[in-house]
């Protein structure tokens, strides 16, 4: 194993509830009623994709970057006071580390949401590439940003795991030929194996397979 991928949001964090209130609470300031099982089954892709999936195609450029920042924006401000880093990754980080394993960062976060996370918890220097939603084109289940962080992690898919929380970012990462670890903040042990993860963890403490 010469790297590991994480995803971030419900992957190095807990924070999916509060993405789901952010986009519950920004849709109603904007007069889009909506129930969170609705939501849920929609919620998938880049920001841009989201926006435009509720608040239709025609929008400008700019005004679709403003939805999209405001919404980001009200899930800062919403978590800020409960950021906390799923247990034992700090830790295993370091680990990787000392064995000498690259490490890459593929999330649809932006930039904002992701010096959001990696500072918030001084985790930034563990990580070797980073790659965010606003590089690619599309979003997950979509393979390109796994490929892309491969890339630069110039690595082969076969050299590396991912770590994912969602089934949208495990397909994706099946669909880059890569193997994947799932953990349960977001879907039980089965679910995630049956979907096809090689293993499912709930934190990174006592992870001895890397």
């Amino acid at each position: 194993m010469k790297a590991v991928i994480f995803d971030m949001d419900g992957t190095l964090v807990n924070n999916i509830p509060y993405h789901e209130k952010s986009w519950i609470s920004f849709f109603n300031l904007n007069g889009i009623n909506i129930s969170p099982e609705s939501f849920s089954a929609q919620n998938h892709g880049t920001i841009d994709e989201m926006i435009t999936r509720f608040f239709g195609n025609e929008l400008s450029d700019e005004k679709l970057k403003d939805l999209g920042q405001n919404k980001e924006q009200t899930y800062r401000d919403l978590y800020k006071n409960d950021l906390i880093e799923i247990a034992g990754l700090t830790a295993f980080l370091k680990d990787l580390k000392q064995k000498n394993i690259k490490i890459g960062l593929a999330t649809m976060g932006d930039l904002p949401n992701i010096d959001f996370i990696l500072d918030g918890l001084d985790i930034r220097n563990y990580f070797d590439k980073i790659t965010g939603g606003h590089e690619v084109s599309k979003g997950k289940p979509d393979p390109e940003i796994f490929l892309k962080s491969v890339e630069k992690l110039k690595i082969k898919p076969e050299e590396c795991l991912v770590f994912e929380d969602s089934l949208g970012g495990i397909q994706s990462a099946l669909n880059a030929s890569l193997k994947v670890v799932g953990v349960t903040t977001s879907h039980a042990e089965k679910e995630l194996l049956d979907f096809g993860c090689i293993k499912a963890i709930d934190d990174f403490e006592n992870v001895d397979f890397v």
